[in-house]
């Protein structure tokens, strides 16, 4: 395990304790257990080019900006994590280090709407290509691979909105036979419901603004890592490039990464009865949720996740309509993008988180609704759902 990793923590230690413990050690002058946030640019030298800890310039490195680092590397049980100022900044960041103009990237045909926006808009006027495949498709996402220029085949799993599956074992294999990376989006299910360095992957990318920080109150990033030589090049392109997470923003994901493990558990425990909820309403055509065993992708997310998170979306009958009125009509899930927080969220991907894959093929069925199933009391999100999908076929 990398110096990153470490803490007086062994590679034994359970998750929760690599969570509170990981990458930092009280500091040795004042015991302080939680580390300082260092509102600092710059760094005294001992003489011209003696660096105290390595440290010059924050945007090269920062101690509070370290410890995060070194947290989310162990929880992911990486080499070597990269905090960026937000999860867009991190994905850009890994295809500049990682890609050239004429390279080609596979991504997911549900991807997150930014994702698919970076590819589409950004890189692409940068010279590197893109074909989606369905993550659950090992064999399609093969055929998409172009030998000898496909240099990373990305995966959501859980995707967003659409909550398909991909094998991290069986992709890795097809990325890795055709010399490619497999890059994870763990966002979803964060470190506590699954670590794809362990399945294989070579990064995982989150959005550390959601689970990872979960309190809504900070935008962010991450890059984990497992190979020392793909770490210097990320290195090199997060100094270059600049979008580096500030030290307050570091400290607030560190601080919500403490209680990842039971937030994760409570998020659990009230979506699976969200979902019992939505899959006996009238009003529901259809409920997606990896923990239904009729998912196409339950056994696999059974193997390789510790639960299956808290992220539920359903599709509504009475169409588009339909659904904009459960959206508009909850009173405790609050209408929002994002996700991850302590709090309920709905929104209508096809008008707000999707609005970019708008009539593309990766565009999201209309009558679609996604759940951020957040952690309050379980009968009160329960009660909410029903009034609203009540009202929305009354309305029609």
């Amino acid at each position: 395990m990398s110096e990153q990793q470490q803490g007086n923590q062994s590679e034994k230690a359970g998750f929760e304790t690599r969570a509170i413990h990981a990458g930092y050690e009280p500091d040795p002058t004042t015991g302080a257990v939680i580390p300082p946030i260092f509102a600092t640019s710059t760094y005294k030298q001992d003489g011209v080019g003696g660096l105290r800890g390595g440290y010059e310039y924050s945007r090269s490195a920062n101690p509070t900006r370290t410890a995060l680092e070194g947290n989310l590397a162990a929880l992911e049980e990486g080499e070597r994590a990269f905090a960026f100022a937000s999860g867009l900044a991190a994905e850009d960041t890994l295809v500049r280090a990682t890609c050239r103009p004429g390279d080609h990237v596979v991504i997911p045909d549900d991807a997150y709407g930014g994702t698919y926006r970076l590819f589409d808009k950004v890189e692409q006027a940068w010279g590197v290509e893109h074909t989606p495949a369905p993550v659950s498709d090992v064999e399609a996402v093969r055929a998409a691979i172009r030998p000898g220029t496909t240099k990373l085949v990305w995966c959501e799993t859980p995707t967003n909105p659409l909550l398909n599956i991909g094998d991290i074992e069986a992709l890795a294999a097809v990325a890795h036979e055709a010399g490619a990376l497999l890059v994870v989006d763990n966002t979803f299910a964060s470190p506590y419901l699954q670590q794809p360095l362990t399945l294989g992957a070579d990064v995982v990318v989150h959005s550390t603004t959601k689970y990872a920080g979960g309190h809504s109150d900070v935008v962010g990033g991450a890059l984990v890592v497992r190979d020392l030589d793909l770490a210097e090049k990320v290195a090199f392109h997060q100094n270059a490039i600049g979008a580096v997470a500030g030290p307050f923003d570091a400290w607030l994901v560190l601080r919500g990464l403490k209680t990842l493990a039971v937030r994760m558990d409570r998020h659990c425990d009230n979506a699976e009865q969200v979902v019992a909820m939505l899959a006996a309403h009238p009003a529901v055509t259809e409920v997606i949720y990896p923990g239904l065993p009729e998912h196409p992708g339950h056994a696999v997310a059974a193997r390789q996740m510790k639960r299956f998170g808290g992220m539920v979306s359903f599709r509504v009958a009475g169409g588009v309509e339909a659904a904009l009125a459960v959206c508009e009509g909850t009173e405790v899930f609050t209408l929002g993008e994002s996700l991850g927080g302590v709090e309920s969220l709905i929104e209508h991907p096809g008008r707000m988180t999707h609005a970019s894959v708008s009539g593309t093929a990766l565009e999201v069925p209309e009558d679609l609704v996604r759940l951020s199933v957040g952690i309050e009391s379980v009968a009160d999100l329960v009660a909410d759902l029903e009034q609203a999908l009540d009202r929305s076929q009354q309305a029609r």
